[in-house]
């Protein structure tokens, strides 16, 4: 089951294979509910944050914004998925269990990029170097930054699903991480 998929190419899928994408939904839709079912959430939700995951990949894939898988197609899809039940949860202001694996998702977990919709030709100079620069910094910063910037957590939702331990080693690294960021920019510009 895990094999064909890796076998499967951007190629294959923008050829609209309703085969191909039918089988990348049945054989992630059962792993995918259970692993949502961690969270505590309604069975109904589940099942629409797996869809809503599911016709986001399907769009980045049609609508070219992936290039290439650099992880498997199952981590691409959990990793949208991921950030959608974070997103449920901060609307039903519910917390992650603390005693949650979160490293099972987070192994070679690719993050989802914000400026995915944006076209390119719509940005500002300073949209642009954002963009350049945001993508030169490392997993942890680029996650970091999207939680807090994009997503909008506070402090608190960042340190329940993360691995970082306080709020003080949440502040530091968010700091380093835009020092870090701004000065790739000015040194662009």
């Amino acid at each position: 089951m895990h094999r064909v998929q890796e076998n499967i190419t951007i190629t294959d899928l923008k050829k609209g294979s309703d085969v191909l994408f039918r089988r990348i939904y049945e054989d992630n839709r059962d792993k995918f509910l259970n692993f949502a079912r961690k969270y505590h959430l309604q069975q109904d939700d589940i099942i629409d944050i797996y869809q809503d995951t599911y016709i986001i990949f399907h769009n980045n894939v049609m609508e070219g914004k992936i290039e290439e898988f650099t992880s498997s197609i199952s981590t691409y899809l959990f990793s949208i998925g991921k950030y959608l039940i974070f997103d449920k949860m901060k609307k039903n202001n519910k917390t992650i269990n603390p005693d949650f694996d979160l490293s099972i998702i987070r192994e070679n977990e690719e993050l989802v990029d914000p400026n995915l919709d944006m076209d390119q030709n719509d940005l500002t100079i300073e949209q642009v170097l954002l963009k350049k620069h945001f993508a030169t910094l490392g997993k942890k910063c680029q996650e970091l930054l999207t939680l807090f910037y994009f997503r909008g957590y506070s402090i608190k939702d960042i340190i329940e699903t993360t691995e970082y331990a306080s709020e003080n080693v949440v502040k530091s690294a968010k700091s380093r991480c835009m020092k870090t960021l701004k000065e790739r920019i000015n040194s662009n510009a």
